[in-house]
């Protein structure tokens, strides 16, 4: 299978990597850095809806294989489309990517998207193909799993089970309006969450009606009344002293369950 993916990022002289900070771009970059003839050149957007634990791990990574990595500002926060949080919000996201990038280089463009993205409503994939940027682990037929043992074959076991997380926007139903302050509490309280009960899922997801920590189905077996009375006065804490006032409740995890159409 490396093979494969190295006969697909074959047959240009130069190619440009958007590495959000996960394990799919981050092996991508790793694994073309390693072998591909031609020059590699890493983009990493800072953003609000960025984890900046995603941001450190793609500069830690930088640092150790001596990547030529380029921090941008993609300006998706000054696009009133991306903002007012439409359905197709990714889209938008991903349009002022990879149309950023397509400024600061003419190489080819390509994104760490594997097989099982391709199972999800994923509008940037769309933003994706109008910018002409590639997927070098569809076209190598590679899914989740393949991308995480090829993590573990280039010895990065501490970035291969790194947990899937989408940008910290998806976690924002559906016709709210983007907020870069509620992001960064998201992000805060994921952690908070993590550290408390280190699931194997933690999504904090804000709702018209509230916000929602969803786990994995087993931890949320496993979750005391106590623990829960915990974690939900701490998340409401959180985002109070913010001025945001929200009930919190407690669900299943459920991939894209902040969208509404």
């Amino acid at each position: 299978m490396k093979n494969d993916l190295l006969a697909k990022i074959k047959g240009k002289p130069n190619i440009a990597i958007a590495v959000s900070g996960g394990v799919d771009s981050l092996t991508l970059a790793t694994y073309s850095h390693r072998f591909f003839c031609g020059e590699v050149t890493m983009y990493h957007a800072l953003s609000p809806a960025v984890p900046p634990q995603a941001t450190e791990r793609a500069m830690r990574l930088s640092q150790k294989e001596q990547w030529k990595l380029k921090i941008i500002d993609a300006y998706e926060f000054k696009d009133e489309n991306y903002l007012n949080n439409p359905i197709n919000r990714c889209f938008y996201c991903k349009s002022n990517l990879y149309g950023t990038i397509s400024k600061a280089t003419n190489h080819q463009i390509f994104s760490g998207a594997n097989t099982d993205d391709l199972k999800e409503f994923r509008p940037g994939l769309t933003a994706a193909q109008k910018h002409g940027v590639r997927h070098p682990f569809v076209e190598a037929g590679m899914g989740k799993e393949a991308v995480r043992a090829l993590a573990r074959e280039l010895g990065l076991a501490d970035i291969a089970d790194i947990p899937s997380s989408p940008c910290l926007s998806s976690r924002v139903e559906t016709g709210i309006v983007i907020d870069s302050t509620v992001l960064q509490l998201i992000n805060r309280a994921e952690l908070m969450i993590n550290k408390l009960v280190q699931a194997k899922t933690v999504r904090c997801r804000v709702r018209s009606d509230g916000v929602y920590i969803e786990l994995d189905s087993n931890s949320m077996a496993n979750l005391t009344d106590e623990l829960k009375a915990v974690l939900s006065e701490q998340t409401k804490t959180l985002f109070l002293a913010s001025g945001f006032k929200y009930k919190v409740e407690f669900a299943n995890y459920k991939v894209g369950s902040a969208f509404l159409n």
